[in-house]
């Protein structure tokens, strides 16, 4: 079917915004309370007018067609553009992530999200009435933003709430989901802002890949959050799928009104007689969430002391202006503290994603080699005693210490077993459930078993986490909040919002350390750090080595031949049997991991093909091989190595030296090199 070019996709080049700088973030204010209610039931009082009374589609084209051709007028003519499928819109782990250049196409961007917004309508079981539209900063996102936002004005939503500049870290965007009230911005802020609970809208669409480099020829991307905050599970990701396969039209206005991202909180943009865009405050939920985990006061008080100093790194992504807001504005620290803090549309050429490799500047800057090991030429003491980084979308983190490296699996069983020192957790009696993703390292499994917390093991996808943490909330089933979470590509969380964030990870191990150092507030005396803090946890429970190698970029036939030949041959065959080399490592068995989400009994498959061995030692190893969701264009293979090693005395070593023979081992058994032609990982971390 051949397009007409009356019909060609919206013009985008007329829509243009300033790039925002870090100082012109503002933040304004708040009111009102309204109970949540349940998935599933009724909630008359979300709607400001009852669907029965609401125009329909139909009639507010009706009501439309008598409108001007006047830019800004109310009176906006529906128009319904006929398209055909384009292929290959399947979303991965976190949303559909594409090239700019694929979303730049003709009609690609309205397709996609005439079958978002389709689907979250046929999952809600209503109209929607409320979303949120925001995204990271990146490239595309200022002029993808008001078209999306024609696109529901067309469908028939009713608010579109868009933040200032269009910039909200993906946390950020989930606090506002479960927080924010329709009128927050209109009082003076002394009111505060919603509680956990009580927001309106009934889910978010945000532009972001992520960690993905951003800029011409980089990466765009569009995920979906629903009404708890919650990122769109499986279900609803299917359908919107098969929604792309079937389209054959989608809806927006004649009439594109300009609407000024930079315009000020409170700003409302009449799209049609029905449909209003406003600009809010991106701060404020995520704020007021954040203080609903902390003690700010005895932050502020801690970050006095004299020897305690922290450097974050926000990568220019979405994270650095949130960082600002918190660390500076809230707690007191200089800005020196800050470094990339400013959102740019292409990140300033870095890659946004905080590992070893990329957050290359910071690591330094931490007394770090490459590897994670301390620089020797460096004393610590004249180092920052906390160094922290964001990714492109805010929701990652990296944690060090002068000269020290924290793996995401071990930051993760750090903050479990100090559970006593995060003020969201002791408030409520402890942890009642922790979770790990399956690539992630045991640490954890040990740290929950002995004190007595509930563990669990899911696929990659934070959306895995949401139904344990919503597990009352959504199913009416056991409740497991205070929930902490995390995976090993940098993420940890907890049940204050439905994603993972960064910030939220930096303000539990400032918690951490100020519980440590009680005794120091206030003296001139050397701090106890985060060294000090891992080695203890260490000697208690034994060190997980743990690290992960990176194949970016293969050729996808190439990738699936090797996850093909471990099924396969280890899978499927008698992995016992295989030759033992000459490291003395022996594979012992093989398993392609599976799940079952406890919550609402649905399955997930081949989620991974770990691989089991026998140290000479006699201490257990495992090796995952698993194809990521997150990347644009070929394949990620990732290849997860763990051991256990419970001798104290060689803890010190860094974990890529440790790892190093059982790594040659499975490689060698996988036939990587000869299979992809890679001789070497793009990213170790």
């Amino acid at each position: 079917m051949k397009l007409s070019s009356a019909v060609a996709s919206i013009t985008l080049s007329a829509l243009s915004f300033p790039s925002p700088s870090i100082e012109a973030f503002a933040r304004p204010s708040i009111s009102v309370s309204r109970p949540r209610i349940p998935p599933g039931h009724r909630d008359i009082s979300r709607r400001s007018i009852p669907r029965r009374c609401r125009p329909t589609a139909a009639a507010i084209h009706a009501a439309a067609s008598t409108g001007t051709s006047d830019p800004t007028s109310t009176r906006a003519e529906i128009r319904i553009v006929p398209t055909v499928p384009i292929p290959d819109m399947r979303p991965g782990t976190s949303g559909l992530r594409k090239k700019v250049e694929v979303w730049q196409g003709p009609h690609y961007l309205e397709n996609f999200v005439q079958s978002l917004i389709e689907t979250a309508e046929e999952k809600e079981g209503d109209a929607l009435e409320t979303i949120i539209v925001a995204g990271d900063g990146r490239y595309h996102n200022s002029r993808a933003i008001p078209v999306i936002a024609h696109l529901a004005a067309a469908n028939g939503i009713r608010n579109i709430w868009i933040p200032r500049f269009g910039i909200m870290s993906t946390p950020a965007v989930s606090a506002a989901i479960r927080r924010r009230r329709p009128n927050d911005d209109d009082d003076d802020g002394s009111a505060g802002g919603g509680k956990d609970g009580e927001g309106m809208a009934q889910g978010g669409i945000v532009l972001t890949a992520s960690h993905n480099p951003g800029g011409p020829g980089e990466d765009f991307g569009i995920k979906y959050n629903e009404g708890l905050g919650q990122p769109a599970g499986e279900d609803f990701t299917e359908a919107l799928y098969q929604k792309t396969l079937a389209i054959s039209n989608y809806k927006t206005l004649s009439n594109l009104v300009d609407i000024d991202l930079s315009a000020p909180v409170g700003t409302k943009y009449e799209l049609t007689p029905t449909s209003t865009v406003t600009i809010i405050d991106p701060y404020r939920n995520y704020v007021e969430a954040l203080k609903s985990c902390f003690d700010f006061d005895r932050l502020r008080e801690f970050v006095k002391h004299q020897g305690f100093s922290i450097l974050f790194d926000g990568m220019h992504g979405a994270g650095g202006i949130f960082a600002k807001r918190v660390l500076v504005e809230e707690l007191g620290l200089p800005e020196s503290s800050l470094m990339r803090c400013n959102p740019l549309p292409d990140f300033g050429k870095c890659h946004p994603d905080p590992n070893l490799t990329y957050a290359s500047e910071l690591v330094q800057k931490m007394g770090l080699l490459p590897d994670g090991s301390a620089d020797p030429s460096i004393h610590p003491s004249s180092l920052p005693t906390l160094g922290a980084a964001n990714d492109g979308d805010g929701d990652r983190n990296l944690i060090a210490g002068a000269g020290f490296f924290v793996t995401p699996s071990d930051s993760l069983a750090l903050l479990c077993d100090n559970w006593e020192s995060i003020p969201q957790f002791a408030s409520r009696g402890g942890l009642k459930g922790v979770a790990r993703s399956m690539p992630s390292s045991a640490a954890l499994d040990v740290v929950a078993a002995a004190r007595n917390i509930p563990c669990f093991v899911t696929p990659t996808g934070w959306k895995f986490f949401g139904n344990l943490m919503s597990s009352k909330e959504m199913f009416g089933g056991e409740d497991y909040t205070p929930f902490l979470c995390g995976e090993e590509s940098f993420g940890t969380g907890s049940d204050h919002v439905r994603e993972k964030d960064g910030l939220w990870a930096v303000l539990a191990w400032m918690s951490i350390l100020a519980k440590a150092n009680e005794g120091n507030v206030g003296e001139e005396g050397t701090l106890v750090g985060v060294k000090d803090i891992v080695q203890k946890h260490w000697e208690k429970y034994g060190r997980h080595f743990y690290c992960r190698y990176d194949y970016e970029g293969v050729d996808s036939s190439a990738a699936n031949k090797v996850m093909d030949f471990i099924r396969e041959n280890f899978v499927n065959g008698d992995a016992s049997s295989m030759e033992i080399g000459e490291s003395g490592i022996k594979l012992t068995s093989a398993v392609e991991f599976s799940y079952t989400d406890p919550v609402d009994g649905s399955k997930t498959s081949k989620q991974g093909l770990i691989l089991n061995f026998d140290l000479p030692s006699g201490d257990p190893a495992r090796v995952v091989f698993r194809l990521s969701g997150t990347g644009s264009a070929g394949a990620t293979i990732r290849m997860y190595l763990e051991q256990y090693e419970k001798d104290s005395s060689k803890h010190g070593m860094s974990a890529p030296a440790a790892l190093r023979e059982l790594a040659e081992e499975a490689l060698r058994l996988v036939k990587m090199e000869e299979t992809t032609g890679r001789d070497a990982p793009t990213v170790i971390t």
